[in-house]
């Protein structure tokens, strides 16, 4: 091996998918790794999807989740990583963890910054408020201590980037931020024969508007599900109001919120879909996503309506926000996200729909530019300079 070429990486996730955020980005370094550059990669993982699971260039450290907890699995995770990338390291391979993964010394690609944000849960259980504010504590902790340990950290935004430097105390120069990228042939713009039949599939009537939220339905209200609730009860008190929502999302308090909406006559205005892969169908489907978030380092979901076309409303302090530019300012929700305001730019949105579409379009085009393997690429660089 060259002094200049790496020819081994070891990437520390808990998994490597095609779907979710960060499961989605691990997963196209891996890939663009293994498959573009033909390096060898160990993955320390959980879980890894197909084809990267089997590529020839890719070996899968597994790690059991006892319980199929992550919580339970995070130590052996930890441990096993750390045991890979000594071992390797010592043939001159780069070693890629993720936030409080792992410590170790090389590159930390923090995908969400603990410190920076509090658990919304005071609604919830006891047992479960107590638990939450535990793993919020170990979190913090092993986050610390991995990114003050990390030679480079780079993160998904600069608001991210902000974050580590003011709530971690690391220093300005160690941190650098890169933005996610996307797969243009399925996040696209779909056509009315399309849209038909991304609605048929799902079982929409083609006459209404649907506006869609994606995020988790769990005791941890983070993702501001309360809010959109709260929005569509005002939206609905008047009856010429005829959009429809949908919540896309798994969680503890989906049987909740079902029948807090059927308490309040709302269940043929807001449709549960529940956890789900189907996120290009509903996509296509769609006429607007809304993500009233209290915290979110970037925020993929906003990023492929946007490449789909979809006007995505999202609170101002989401990292993806600082992508938008001053023409679609009106999308970007207060911060934190109110009822209110997020009801009545529903109402405008709803009286000038096309218009809105057209104003997204060029700013979801340049989005579209942006591949996976080009993140891939600038995240390359970032090793190479940092050797």
């Amino acid at each position: 091996m060259s002094d200049d070429i790496t020819t081994t990486y070891v990437l520390v996730s808990g998994d490597f998918t095609t779907w979710g955020g960060m499961d989605r980005a691990n997963y196209a370094l891996a890939w663009y790794l293994a498959d573009g550059l033909g390096v060898s990669v160990h993955l320390v993982a959980h879980g890894v999807a197909e084809p990267l699971a089997s590529h020839r260039n890719v070996t899968w450290h597994r790690v059991d989740k006892p319980f199929g907890r992550y919580g339970l699995a995070s130590p052996v995770l930890a441990s096993r990583g750390r045991r890979v990338a000594r071992e390797l390291s010592r043939v001159g391979a780069r070693v890629v963890v993720n936030g409080g993964n792992c410590v170790w010394s090389d590159v930390n690609w923090i995908h969400a910054v603990h410190a920076a944000w509090a658990n919304r849960d005071t609604h919830a259980p006891r047992l479960f408020r107590l638990r939450n504010g535990l793993q919020k504590h170990v979190a913090r902790r092993a986050e610390g201590r991995a990114l003050r340990t990390a030679a480079t950290i780079i993160t998904n935004s600069r608001r991210a980037r902000s974050q580590v430097i003011e709530h971690v105390g690391v220093p300005p120069e160690c941190v650098t931020a890169v933005y996610y990228g996307i797969d243009p042939t399925i996040f696209r713009p779909a056509s009315r024969a399309e849209r038909d039949a991304a609605r048929s599939r799902l079982g929409w009537t083609l006459d209404r508007p649907v506006v869609l939220f994606i995020g988790a339905l769990g005791h941890d209200r983070n993702k501001g599900v309360d809010v959109l609730v709260d929005t569509w009860r005002r939206l609905c008190a008047d009856e010429r109001w005829d959009v429809d929502l949908v919540l896309a999302g798994g969680g503890a308090e989906v049987d909740t919120w079902r029948a807090t909406v059927a308490a309040e006559g709302l269940e043929r205005r807001i449709d549960f879909f529940g956890f789900t892969k189907q996120i290009p169908d509903l996509l296509a489907a769609a006429d607007a996503l809304v993500s009233p978030t209290h915290y979110d380092a970037y925020g993929l979901g906003v990023h492929e309506a946007l490449c789909c076309g979809l006007p995505a409303f999202v609170t101002r302090s989401a990292g993806v926000a600082e992508r938008y530019p001053e023409s679609l300012s009106g999308l970007l929700l207060d911060d934190p996200p109110q009822a209110a305001d997020l009801a009545a730019r529903m109402r405008s949105w709803r009286e000038r729909m096309p218009e809105f579409r057209v104003a997204v379009a060029p700013f979801g085009e340049k989005l579209r530019t942006r591949t996976w393997d080009d993140m891939a690429r600038d995240i390359k660089q970032k090793l190479d300079d940092t050797r």
